[in-house]
């Protein structure tokens, strides 16, 4: 019987050439979109290169302070870090690094932009970059401030050109000289909290690092021991800035949290608007928006389907096809032509992601298909196209047969 059914709904398909465009360009196309986007997400928080210890990390990247009249949020100052973050008795490590700045260098007279970032010597510790050649610079030339530098992939080749090896050679940046001790696998701009092209040591900083204020342009990664012990570092690090003091009388509370990289990366900076929040009820608006249109268009193409198929109902139902056999008969149809767009959809998935990757839009994202996600794709590509037939079928099993005969 279903056999029947499916040779029908190919026959039908073929006959309404124009319908059944329009329904697999909506389901196709809406698909495609959904793959695409859920690649981006996916490689932008699901990497985890470098920090690939993630599931024992805990992230700081910003401080509130609000008051009756007065609010500020921004990232934290070094001093900050190592007196309270670094206080913490679970975290097994802490490395402080600063945000990623932009500069120009110069090399025979071409402009180079040029992203660079301060760090410790722990931060080579608790994250682990792939190093292409060199190592990165130790404890003790942090200490000594010694003006040395780890460069991206990227930033080798503008640079220094198609070299073999650049370990112990001088770069430029803010008109400063830095022996090169180490190349690392680039990173794309989307991993904002760890991206650079140049990573220098916090000691060579022009600007003090070693101010008193809450503020600054560092952030924190909390090492644990395990991951039980992830918790309770979070609430030992809640405690103990629920014990500072403010830094101004204009300021009555102060807000700092270690979080998970996915709920750091989206951090608003501000306590009463959740960047998890704001971030899920965008995406999940988006997508159900995106699986609405195409699920009304399909309705209403299945109900003038069904119009145009009257005289054909009316036949069937006089020669003993009961409701529910024409019901099943057109959600069958319906089913079919959903995962024939879902397929089409797949196919058009992996021709866009290929393209993407090869106009190279964001340097080093290079996006895959995740297949778990392909597979709640074509199960949400099932749903829908069994709502979005259940109710022109039951408009169909209710065509008398006599209106339905004089329909032809």
């Amino acid at each position: 019987m279903l056999k029947n059914y499916f040779k029908i709904a190919i026959a039908v398909l073929k006959r309404r050439k124009f319908f059944t465009f329009i329904s697999l360009f909506g389901i196709s196309f809406t698909l495609t979109i959904l793959i695409v986007l859920t690649a981006f997400i996916d490689k932008v928080i699901g990497d985890d290169y470098p920090d690939k210890k993630r599931d024992r990390s805990l992230y700081i990247n910003r401080i509130e302070e609000n008051g009756k009249d007065n609010n500020s949020s921004a990232t934290l100052s070094f001093s900050f870090l190592t007196r309270y973050a670094g206080s913490l008795k679970t975290a097994e490590k802490m490395t402080i690094f600063s945000e990623f700045r932009g500069t120009n260098t110069y090399v025979n007279n071409k402009k180079i932009s040029i992203n660079y970032k301060y760090t410790d010597a722990n931060y080579w510790d608790i994250l682990e970059y792939q190093f292409l050649e060199g190592k990165p610079f130790t404890r003790q030339q942090v200490d000594n401030g010694e003006k040395v530098a780890v460069i991206s992939a990227d930033i080798k080749k503008e640079y220094f050109g198609d070299v073999a090896s650049v370990v112990g050679k001088y770069i430029e940046a803010d008109n400063v000289q830095y022996r090169v001790s180490g190349v690392v696998k680039s990173l794309p701009i989307t991993s904002y909290m760890l991206y650079s092209d140049i990573y220098l040591p916090y000691t060579v900083s022009k600007k003090a690092y070693k101010g008193t204020g809450y503020k600054g342009e560092y952030m924190a990664i909390l090492l644990a021991p395990s991951k039980a012990d992830v918790a309770k570092m979070h609430d030992e690090y809640e405690q103990v800035v629920g014990k500072i003091p403010m830094e101004s009388k204009e300021f009555t509370e102060i807000h700092s949290h270690a979080d998970s990289y996915v709920v750091g990366y989206v951090n608003t900076g501000n306590e009463k608007k959740s960047g998890m929040l704001y971030a899920l009820t965008a995406i999940g608006s988006f997508v159900f928006l995106f699986m609405l249109l195409p699920t009304l268009n399909l309705v209403n193409i299945n109900i003038t389907r069904i119009m145009e198929r009257s005289s054909e109902i009316g036949v069937r139902k006089a020669f003993g096809a009961s409701s529910g056999t024409l019901v099943y008969q057109f959600i069958v149809e319906n089913i079919i032509l959903t995962l024939l767009g879902g397929v089409i959809g797949f196919i058009l998935s992996v021709i866009a992601l290929y393209f993407i990757n090869e106009m190279n839009l964001i340097a080093n994202l290079e996006l895959t298909i995740n297949f778990t996600v392909l597979f709640c794709g074509l199960v949400v590509c099932l749903f829908f196209g069994l709502l979005s037939g259940v109710y022109p079928a039951w408009r169909m099993s209710k065509l008398n047969v006599v209106n339905a005969l004089k329909a032809q």
